[in-house]
């Protein structure tokens, strides 16, 4: 019953056999899910439950019984559910196996129908079957994993959108305007003996500006993309003793970073999670900024100058008592004049120690240690760190946001495709090498969405999914 396998072959060239695997988690559960998908999958579930009606039962159809061993013994009372080619998510007959959950039920499980005919299912290897079966295209298949390592709310509706095809949609519909494009001045090339123009140079340029338009709106998300797909990296900087390990565990409400009178005392980055806004936003908390002669404490401070330099956003505290130094000013100047720009929210700390009336010139004036027992205290620092990052970003748009770094690249340059014939058309230049940059700009959005692509890329692509999907 068993296809034979070549695992040297790139998945995509391997004969079309029957794998199965765990789709669930490990470790204690109620209930464990193992999916079989392939030509066999029916024959394979069948030889190996009690139920015989499972080998003829229409699609879409449940059935409870036991899962047995190839001796005939009972391993686990489970639900059967059955889904045959092409209405599946694979494209082809899927069988999903419901057992009890536990380290020990689901591997027997798993293990029983591997010996009846099935083999192990490679990573990511269920969700490339669908994309080649034409159930998903790749930007879909991608988003599959975007969803399953998403982190925070906007992460996962971005993920979601891209998944209902969102995405694909956008770039099809300039790979549209690119295709009315191309085919007309190919035409043209088709019948340049003739000297018939079927279209003329300024309908092609308004079709380019279009193009050019689609794919600029695209890749102007891509930073924010960036930060929803890995976190917003938020350093929080200042002299020793300003607080900052105070705000720290006061903006992630634990008690995450230690805290002590004593200048000097974070000599190391302190990294804590929250989210913000459904934005997931990784606070960096650093040693002081200071010279010193102990040389544990200056590599502290080497370290924080460089989380600086790969911060999205910093929070400068300092201590309201005693204002900003020149020195410090100096260091907030250059960075503000340092591209690409970065936001700084500057933060008066120790508000409770000011007299009744006290402002804070611009910076947001609180106390850390009463933000301990009353979190709201800190609402407003947290809008002003959302905008400054991700300023209005709306669930329908971070749905529309390029997230995935591959996805990025190919669209740059399609863009720049674009510019080229942009720039051919505007010197005169003959058709040929305008249509040379049109069908480059073709094939680049055509790999994002799957329609060009090769065996490698698929196999890089779909080995970084887990095992099961």
């Amino acid at each position: 019953m068993s296809t034979s396998y070549d695992p040297t072959l790139p998945r995509s060239h391997a004969p079309p056999d029957t794998i199965a695997a765990l789709a669930t988690a490990r470790g204690q559960a109620a209930l464990a899910v193992v999916r079989v998908s392939g030509p066999e999958a029916v024959p394979v579930v069948a030889a190996r439950f009690s139920n015989p009606a499972l080998a003829e039962a229409p699609s879409h159809t449940a059935h409870v019984g036991f899962l047995l061993d190839a001796a005939g013994e009972r391993l686990d009372q489970v639900v059967v559910t059955l889904f045959r080619a092409p209405h599946s998510a694979t494209g082809e007959d899927v069988v999903e196996v419901t057992c009890h959950g536990g380290a020990v039920v689901p591997q027997l499980v798993l293990r029983a129908l591997l010996d009846a005919g099935a083999r192990p299912a490679a990573p990511g290897e269920f969700t490339q079957r669908a994309f080649l079966n034409g159930k998903l295209d790749l930007a879909q298949a991608e988003a599959v994993a975007d969803l399953i390592h998403a982190q925070a709310g906007l992460a996962h509706r971005a993920a979601l959108g891209h998944l209902q095809g969102r995405l694909s949609d956008l770039v099809e519909r300039t790979r549209e305007r690119l295709v009315e494009t191309t085919a007309l001045v190919e035409l043209e090339l088709d019948f340049a003996e003739e000297d018939v123009a079927f279209a003329g140079r300024d309908a092609l340029a308004a079709l380019l500006s279009e193009a050019d338009r689609l794919l600029s709106d695209l890749l102007a998300g891509a930073r924010l993309g960036a930060l929803v797909r890995d976190g917003v990296r938020v350093v929080i900087g200042g002299r020793p003793n300003a607080g900052k390990s105070t705000l720290l565990n006061a903006l992630v409400e634990r008690d995450r970073a230690i805290v002590d009178d004593t200048p000097g005392t974070t000599r190391d980055v302190v990294e804590a999670e929250r989210e913000l806004g459904g934005l997931l936003f990784r606070f960096v908390d650093t040693a002081g900024l200071r010279d010193t002669a102990d040389r544990i404490e200056a590599e502290g401070v080497r370290r924080t100058h460089a989380a600086i330099a790969a911060a999205d956003a910093l929070l400068y505290v300092y201590d309201a008592t005693a204002g900003l130094d020149a020195e410090e000013e100096a260091f907030l100047e250059k960075l503000a004049a340092e591209p690409p720009a970065l936001p700084v929210l500057r933060v008066a700390n120790k508000a409770d120690l000011l007299p009744g009336g006290a402002g804070a010139g611009g910076a947001f004036l609180l106390s850390a240690l009463a933000a301990l027992a009353e979190p709201a205290l800190l609402d407003p620092l947290c809008r002003a760190l959302l905008d400054a990052v991700a300023a209005g970003l709306s669930d329908a748009e971070a749905s529309a946001l390029v997230v995935n770094e591959r996805h990025r690249q190919h669209l740059e340059r399609a863009r720049a495709a674009v510019r080229r014939a942009q720039a051919a058309l505007d010197r005169g230049t003959g058709g040929d090498t305008l249509a040379l940059d049109l069908r480059a700009a073709l094939h680049e959005l055509g790999a994002v969405t799957g329609a060009v692509t090769t065996e490698d890329v698929l196999d890089a692509i779909f080995s970084r999914f887990c095992i099961g999907k």
